[in-house]
């Protein structure tokens, strides 16, 4: 346990320090690091060490660990926030405070809460986790008219019960493709991690999902670190000192509007073709382009309690959707939003309920927002029970104990009661 008699360095720009302990297998990652930069500090250290986080490397650590974490090695390792184990911030009185000092429920808070809510974080400790030096990864396209509506339905079934070690999600895309002609179709991509080798990645494959004719030329073999830079799309041998300077605009889409959703029972075949002739109304707006994710949960995701971080969403979900649209034109911002809204809409009745539950990282303002200055309990409920159900009570009180007057706030902070 870090010990607050301890001098605190805050280097002087950008908070971006990473210092790595490969003997203690832990690292303090400064609170603007980019998911980019943590992972090739690790690698420079080590080749069976990794942290589990988001994909994107631009990133920033700061908020992506204080909202959840997701990552391609969750149903192994939990989320980002699972494998926080102390954290430096700035409260509401100006005073540096770690886990110690801050207590176990401000703690407990910042760690799938929201870290805005409650100070201005300045550095994680982090656990750092044991992984072999060669994981597997694959990426396998299907179209409709490869069956993709089959495959996906059967995935549904095996997604949360296949080996921990594998990661089996989906991106769904409106796109050409040399079959279509120059129009566009929905395309599944079946993008993989196994934290092991290739030939038990496919006996698993073989065992659990023989429907998507997995060969082994489909399959990769490779360190952690090239897996980051393989699922962004780069090419096999980029080094990976791209990931320091990952400029984020190379990769500009203009405008997103994203929204999120949990499911927990098999979405039918009649429902999952609703989706693609939704996905096919975007074709007819210039410049734009949908994308949902299917993010599955199962293994370490499951097994926590749901109140052990505010992060709740554990045993029951078989997984995640997040719907993306991004455009070009603004002018066609409002057609937009509007399929998004309206494909949400349609999958009320496919996801969970009582509350219909969303991602507190993909941030919906759709769902609520606060006043400018104060909100009232129950306005902030309406949202607060969907990103953190029960745990959003327990927020509220370590709110109202740490900020009562309400000095870190934005559209979807935490609000304290109001005396």
């Amino acid at each position: 346990m870090h010990h607050k008699s301890r001098q605190l360095y805050i280097a002087p720009r950008n908070l971006r320090s990473i210092s790595i302990d490969t003997e203690k297998r832990t690292a303090w990652i400064q609170a603007g690091a980019t998911l980019g930069e943590v992972y090739y500090r690790i690698a420079q250290k080590s080749k069976k060490l990794a942290f589990i986080a988001g994909v994107c490397p631009s990133v920033g650590v700061g908020g992506h660990l204080s909202g959840g974490g997701y990552s391609m090695m969750s149903r192994k390792f939990g989320t980002a926030a699972d494998n926080i184990i102390d954290a430096k911030l700035i409260d509401a009185s100006g005073q540096i405070q770690d886990r110690e000092s801050m207590g176990e429920d401000h703690f407990w808070a910042i760690r799938g809460g929201g870290g805005t809510s409650f100070g201005l974080i300045i550095s994680w400790k982090v656990k750092l986790l044991d992984i072999p030096e060669k994981v597997t990864v694959f990426k396998v396209t299907r179209t409709l008219e490869q069956n993709a509506t089959q495959l996906i339905y059967k995935w549904q079934h095996i997604a949360d019960k296949v080996d921990d070690n594998l990661l089996l999600r989906i991106f769904l895309w409106n796109t050409e493709s040399q079959l279509s002609h120059g129009i566009k179709t929905v395309h599944a991509f079946f993008f993989t991690m196994f934290i092991g080798g290739v030939d038990d990645l496919l006996h698993e494959i073989q065992d659990r999902f023989p429907e998507l004719g997995l060969v082994k030329k489909d399959c990769i073999e490779m360190g952690w670190i090239e897996s980051i830079l393989f699922f962004n799309s780069l090419p096999r041998g980029t080094s990976p000192d791209v990931l320091l300077h990952w400029n984020s605009s190379t990769y500009n889409v203009g405008f997103f509007k994203g929204k999120s959703d949990y499911v927990q029972h098999p979405i039918s075949i009649n429902g999952l073709e609703g989706i693609w002739k939704l996905l096919n109304q975007l074709s007819s707006i210039k410049n734009s382009n949908a994308m949902l994710e299917f993010s599955p949960w199962g293994g370490k995701l499951s097994e926590k309690l749901e109140s052990e971080t505010p992060f709740p969403h554990r045993a029951g979900n078989i997984f995640m959707i997040h719907y993306g649209v991004n455009w070009g034109n603004i002018e066609n911002s409002k057609r937009n939003i509007a399929w998004n809204r309206k494909l949400y809409r349609y999958m009320a009745k496919y996801v969970s309920k009582s509350p219909r539950a969303a991602y507190f990282n993909y941030r919906d303002l759709d769902l609520g927002v606060n006043n400018k200055r104060n909100t009232s309990y129950e306005q902030a409920r309406a949202w607060g029970v969907k990103y953190f159900k029960n745990n959003f009570d327990r927020l509220v009180k370590v709110k109202t104990k740490i900020d009562p007057t309400n000095f870190f706030r934005n559209e979807q902070s935490i609000p304290p009661l109001l005396s």
